[in-house]
């Protein structure tokens, strides 16, 4: 008989440094979900990705069994990465953090472009510049 889909949960936590410390504990103790068992899994899978925000969908089943999926970092860290930068403007129409390339601007979509429902890679770029901007960075 196959596993009933109880829960569907999206978390962040940082690549290769789980805890069961909250947020992430919490979470996951609140959906029946062995929390050991899944910081041990996630920390070894994303051990390539250490101190990158990894975003993660976890299938909760009915017998507390629980399959996971690690996707792209978001794509405003990804900006932020290749800026060199901390954060964004807060002000982004009046103040500007930094300047993207179209070479940047295509590394970051090809990246991307697993997570996104962009059809081509033009469009994930157009995606990409649209988030750059709204954070206040220029994109050439």
């Amino acid at each position: 008989m196959a596993k009933k889909l109880v829960k569907k949960i999206k978390v962040q936590a940082t690549g290769g440094k789980a805890t069961p410390a909250p947020p992430l504990g919490p979470v996951l103790g609140q959906a029946g979900i062995n929390i050991g068992e899944f910081v041990n899994q996630f920390n070894e899978q994303t051990r390539d990705r250490m101190g990158q925000v990894v975003p993660v969908l976890i299938s909760v089943y009915d017998d507390r069994t629980f399959t996971f999926i690690t996707k792209v970092s978001p794509m405003s860290r990804l900006i932020l990465k290749a800026l060199g930068k901390d954060k964004g403007s807060s002000k982004n129409a009046v103040s500007k953090v930094g300047t993207l390339t179209k070479d940047q601007v295509k590394a970051i979509a090809e990246e991307k472009m697993a997570d996104l429902n962009a059809a081509s890679l033009e469009a994930a770029m157009r995606t990409v510049a649209g988030t750059a901007r709204s954070m206040g960075v220029n994109v050439e």
